[in-house]
């Protein structure tokens, strides 16, 4: 620092320029700055990459200002995260919003920035460059309390959709709720929109053979949810929670079924729970097909012998049936080689029903003119008969 005991420098203006440059390349400071809780913003561990790039948007919510930061790594992907006050501004919560892949190859993020202009984020690397929109509201589902769990300060429940929030507008229906992300509170009033599990519920049939395997595909839209498994037999109303062994075995996309057995069809309820609020994402129906009736699909003849149907293709058409015999067929098969095999007959038998038409509609249109003629034959005859001379 310049002074008069040091140097004789009464400004910086007077300090050569060997001072400056060393100046540049030797930063120091007194003690190091750290963050107003003392410790790290935020914290990940057990991935894969690391960070490269920040940028942080200051966004006026309901509720009071949040600083929404974006976050490069080095492969490629951006994380969209806010820290919001528990009791004080000393005890911070990091929510994950979002994580989005940004590039189709894993590359590093070298550089970003924000325009609050056009609210958009714009990403480099050493492939290209890339824009995202800051708010992504529609990705966090169709109901109210989709919409407050995700505790987004851009988004808010405008009465119908999860919206863009704009602090000037005055709406009554809009619902936000970053600080505690409540929706049982401020979605109450609003359930005439909603059911009261908070969306609407997707529901599947699902047909599996015993002893093979299958997936129930379930994961919640919101990172923080907690996924909750409940099963329930047929004809009973009881549910019973669903225990992971090596029978079955839970995964973050839902739940995979190793040797199905007669015993689990039934009912599959998938749960999303977050914040002590619990919705129903997904009900499955499995029905599991004994390997006895499925040698009798599969051996059963297209155009049939009279016999009827039994149990799970009672109500098909004959369309359905052969579509049923072709999917169970082409799931039993052990090896790609199969396969091609089972398509190819597939693919012959459509061509043979598709030349097949022509044929018959070309002998009932034989049939058609043959009958015409007979007609016209008959009442030629007719006529000639009654303009002859008749005699007793």
């Amino acid at each position: 620092c310049p002074s008069k005991t040091f140097g004789g420098f009464d400004s910086t203006k007077d300090l050569p320029d060997e001072v400056i440059t060393f100046a540049r390349s030797h930063p120091a400071m007194y003690n190091p700055v750290f963050p107003i809780n003392n410790r790290p913003i935020m914290i990940k561990t057990d991935v894969d990459y690391q960070f490269t790039q920040i940028v942080v948007d200051r966004v006026d919510a309901e509720d009071g200002q949040y600083d929404v930061m974006f976050i490069g790594t080095d492969i490629g992907t951006v994380l969209k995260v806010v820290s919001i006050p528990k009791e004080t501004w000393h005890e911070l919560e990091e929510v994950l919003l979002e994580e989005m892949t940004v590039f189709r190859e894993p590359t590093v993020i070298s550089a970003m920035k924000i325009s609050t202009k056009q609210q958009q984020l714009y990403i480099g690397s050493a492939t290209g460059v890339s824009q995202l929109p800051l708010h992504r509201c529609d990705v966090y589902g169709k109901a109210c309390a989709e919409c407050c769990l995700a505790r987004d300060p851009y988004c808010a429940w405008d009465g119908s959709s999860c919206s863009r929030y704009f602090p000037t507008a005055k709406r009554r229906t809009r619902r936000q709720d970053i600080r505690n992300g409540d929706p049982l509170t401020h979605c109450s009033d609003l359930q005439h929109h909603d059911n009261p599990s908070g969306q609407t519920l997707e529901e599947k049939i699902i047909y599996g053979v015993e002893n093979s395997s299958t997936f129930l595909e379930c994961s919640p839209k919101s990172q923080r949810a907690v996924v909750y498994w409940q099963f329930q037999k047929q004809n009973d109303d009881r549910k019973e929670e669903i225990k992971v062994d090596d029978h079955m075995i839970r995964t973050e996309q839902g739940l995979l079924l190793r040797s199905l057995h007669r015993r689990d069809s039934g009912v599959y309820f998938c749960h999303a729970v977050e914040h002590g609020f619990m919705q129903t994402l997904l009900k499955v129906t499995l029905e599991v097909i004994d390997n006895d009736h499925l040698e009798e699909l599969l051996h059963k003849e297209d155009d049939g012998d009279g016999s009827k149907t039994k149990d799970a293709t009672n109500s098909m058409t004959p369309s359905q049936k052969i579509w049923y015999r072709d999917f169970m067929q082409l799931i039993n098969h052990p090896n790609l080689n199969t396969m091609d095999e089972f398509c190819e007959q597939v693919w012959k038998r459509d061509r043979k029903q598709r030349r097949q038409r022509p044929a018959n509609a070309q002998v009932n249109t034989n049939k058609w003119k043959h009958l015409q003629e007979n007609k016209k034959g008959r009442n030629r005859r007719t006529h000639e008969f009654e303009r002859a001379p008749r005699s007793v």
